[in-house]
């Protein structure tokens, strides 16, 4: 489904998976803040009619396309929209779409069909829908790309190899295709959040009961991370203030990656990233 709103020849064009939701709504919204027309994928047709509807009243522009990203309709159509409303060109793409379910508890009780969808959510999107714009950006000689990694692709998560793996897969690409691109006036950046209170992530799930004066003690700045702590670095990362920034992924964690490490949980079986041990 596309929703078309009236357009202009100012701002950027910038493509926004998962665009209705968590980080990735709040950068669809700053995005639009910015001048920029957003054109908002997400699966969930009334989360991003609401974005879509929420960017608009507030003076914004945004089309929706409706769609799972993970599959090859929904990619030609994005293609299409693209070329339909913003004449091929996209300045910026955003990958944010990722999710750490479906998951076994351990990894040998997984299976190969769990591994399959945890690569389409994570991983394939990102090289479909980036293989999708690069060609207009390469012929444009300029564009940003920002794709959404996580902090557990630089520590171990246990209970969730297979997602770690593939976004340390995203950090890995985002890398190597910033040098591949650099000489075709592109960059390619990514974020590794943690912590971040968002619809798919609540603080009270986090929390799982504890006491909220113990996030101080799990997260060096003292809160959990908020949807718009990600979106603007992802603004950032694709504006000229970074325009000598390419092929790092930037953690958005409040320091956790920098201060924290997994712990044996003291009362039952298993493993826990919070330094009381529950």
């Amino acid at each position: 489904m596309v929703n078309e709103d009236e357009t202009t020849d100012s701002g950027r064009t910038v493509v926004v998976t998962g665009g209705a939701l968590g980080i990735g709504g709040a950068a669809s919204r700053r995005f639009a803040e910015l001048g920029d027309h957003v054109l908002l994928l997400d699966r969930d047709r009334a989360a991003a009619e609401r974005t879509g509807t929420e960017i608009t009243a507030a003076g914004g522009r945004c089309t929706i396309v409706v769609g799972d990203i993970t599959e090859d309709a929904t990619v030609a159509s994005l293609g299409a929209t693209i070329d339909e409303v913003a004449g091929g060109r996209v300045d910026v793409l955003v990958n944010n779409v990722g999710d750490f379910r479906p998951a076994k508890a351990v990894f040998h009780k997984s299976g190969p069909e769990q591994w399959a969808r945890l690569h389409q959510l994570n991983l394939w999107h990102v090289f479909t829908v980036t293989h999708l714009v690069l060609p207009g950006m390469i012929g444009q000689g300029s564009g940003a790309i920002v794709n959404v990694s996580t902090v557990e692709a630089y520590r171990g998560i246990p209970g969730n190899a297979v997602y770690s793996a593939y976004k340390a897969g995203v950090s890995a690409f985002t890398k190597s295709l910033a040098v591949e691109l650099g000489p075709s006036g592109i960059r390619v950046n990514a974020i590794a959040p943690d912590l971040a209170d968002t619809d798919q992530t609540p603080a009270a799930a986090m929390l799982e009961g504890r006491d909220a004066s113990l996030v101080r003690s799990w997260v060096p700045l003292g809160r959990f991370g908020r949807a718009e702590d990600n979106a603007d670095v992802i603004a950032f990362l694709a504006s000229d203030d970074a325009r000598f920034i390419t092929g790092h992924t930037i953690p958005v964690d409040g320091g956790t990656l920098a201060a924290s490490g997994w712990y044996g949980r003291t009362t039952q079986r298993g493993w826990t990233n919070r330094p009381d041990g529950a």
